[in-house]
């Protein structure tokens, strides 16, 4: 892969893609899943400004013309889930992609492609945007490279997950707060990201006497958010809103919680708009902690997850609020043979993030590895606390190294990547299988019906 001109991109482009003011026409698919993709991609991600906008605007113009279009799962949770209508239950997995973002992501789709799997969501956090380095213009073009490399077709579903209120900045300032993450927000949905968790639920305090008094931070602010969402996206678009109840880490969630929050919620909703679509899923607290708890051994603490909290409260989700149901954080480092369980009890999505990126750095050649760990050891060491061994302390701290060593890790020889994308292709494959969503292509696009949003080219 290598980082093209502007006049490199029209130079490459001519008899393969034509150019027009809001959209192309492909003329020859299999010369743009060649190198013509990959460095076009390169571009998006490390070329200079101009080039770099131009490659993003044609990634995205060549994948609506290949019917791989930018979409909500709102519909498919709201009516299919939310009903009860699927035949059978799945999980939807949502996927943090925190470093080789292109080819990590090939093989997802390169599963979809294999086992018809629509149902499925990338992702990034609003702190990973922070130490990925990757805003989300960037991630969605990786995405939509990576479903035109594999041959693709249909829906994509891009989020933003944990647009996280700053409990300390929010007190201060509450507006501010607000203002920030609707910065955020803004950014992301003229990004396509057409799916955001929204959550206050860092904002919660339960030394408040009522169950309401203690979500009333939370509520308030997922209301705000829902109400700025549906102004400002897309026509056509009704973009799927999630809130959070439980902070991951803290105590288990109840369905007391859950209804207090919802009432307060739809209360403060319907004061923007009598008929504005809510929330499509309810994030909670089961008993995991995001990326697990490393022991001083390096190994990661088995965790004792309470299934019933996701039963409960996604029944109540369903049956009162024409929601999916519940949604599980942290759940990428669990032992494999939990995962069947999910679709078991009727779990809406599950977010996957810190199993992939230990695949990477087992693979990670020792010498780059131990780049890694010095710089974390220099740069980072504030962030070691009390009482963690060495070990603790790196595998907690060295998703922080994606960004500062982006370029690096997508320049890794291709014999050095291939067994870790075979490694990453295999879990893959297995949590999609565990999750129920091989085939649920016909179920996807019976609810989901993507609009295509034309962009103009870039002067």
């Amino acid at each position: 892969m290598k980082t093209l001109s502007v006049e490199d991109i029209k130079a490459r482009t001519q008899g393969v893609v034509e150019l027009k003011e809001d959209r192309v026409n492909v003329l020859d698919a299999e010369k743009v899943r060649g190198e013509l993709i990959d460095d076009l991609i390169y571009t998006a991600v490390f070329g200079d400004e101009k080039a770099k906008e131009l490659a993003r605007w044609l990634i995205r113009a060549i994948a609506l013309e290949l019917n791989i279009v930018p979409a909500s799962i709102h519909d498919l949770y709201t009516k299919g889930m939310a009903n009860e209508e699927i035949d059978k239950w799945f999980t939807v997995p949502a996927m943090n992609i925190r470093g080789m973002t292109y080819d990590v992501m090939r093989q997802i789709f390169k599963v979809a492609v294999d086992k018809n799997v629509r149902a499925f969501i990338l992702e990034i956090a609003k702190s990973e945007i922070g130490y990925t380095d990757q805003r989300p213009a960037e991630y969605t073009a990786c995405a939509l490279a990576a479903a035109i490399k594999e041959g693709f077709e249909g829906p994509v579903f891009i989020q933003g997950d944990h647009f996280q209120f700053n409990a300390k900045r929010y007190f201060e300032n509450p507006e501010k707060e607000l203002e920030s993450i609707k910065a955020l927000t803004k950014e992301a949905i003229e990004a396509d990201f057409f799916n955001i968790d929204i959550d206050p639920s860092t904002l919660v305090d339960y030394s408040k006497p009522t169950l309401k008094e203690q979500q009333l931070h939370n509520y308030l602010n997922t209301a705000k958010m829902t109400a700025y969402i549906r102004e400002i996206e897309p026509e056509g678009v009704t973009v799927s809103v999630g809130g959070e109840i439980g902070h991951i880490g803290g105590k288990n969630s109840t369905p007391e919680e859950f209804e207090a929050f919802m009432e307060g919620y739809l209360e403060e909703l319907r004061k923007y708009g009598e008929n504005l679509p809510h929330i499509s899923k309810i994030s909670v607290q089961t008993g995991t902690e995001h990326g697990g708890i490393p022991l001083p051994d390096g190994r990661v603490a088995e965790v004792k997850l309470d299934f019933s909290v996701l039963e409960s409260i996604g029944e109540i989700a369903r049956k009162k609020y024409q929601m999916a149901g519940a949604v599980q954080h942290g759940a990428s480092t669990l032992p494999d043979e939990l995962f069947h369980k999910f679709p078991e009890v009727k779990t809406a999505e599950i977010h996957l993030a810190t199993g992939f990126q230990n695949i990477i750095y087992e693979y990670l050649p020792e010498d780059f590895k131990q780049e890694i760990y010095n710089w974390l050891k220099t740069e980072l060491k504030n962030e070691w606390k009390e009482g963690w061994t060495e070990q603790q302390f790196i595998y907690k701290t060295r998703k922080k190294a994606f960004g500062k060593f982006k370029k690096a890790f997508w320049d890794l020889p291709h014999d050095v990547k291939r067994p870790m994308l075979d490694a990453l292709l295999e879990k893959f494959h297995f949590l999609f299988d565990q999750l129920g969503v091989f085939d649920t292509k016909e179920v996807v696009n019976r609810y989901v019906k993507p609009v295509k949003i034309y962009k103009k080219q870039p002067e």
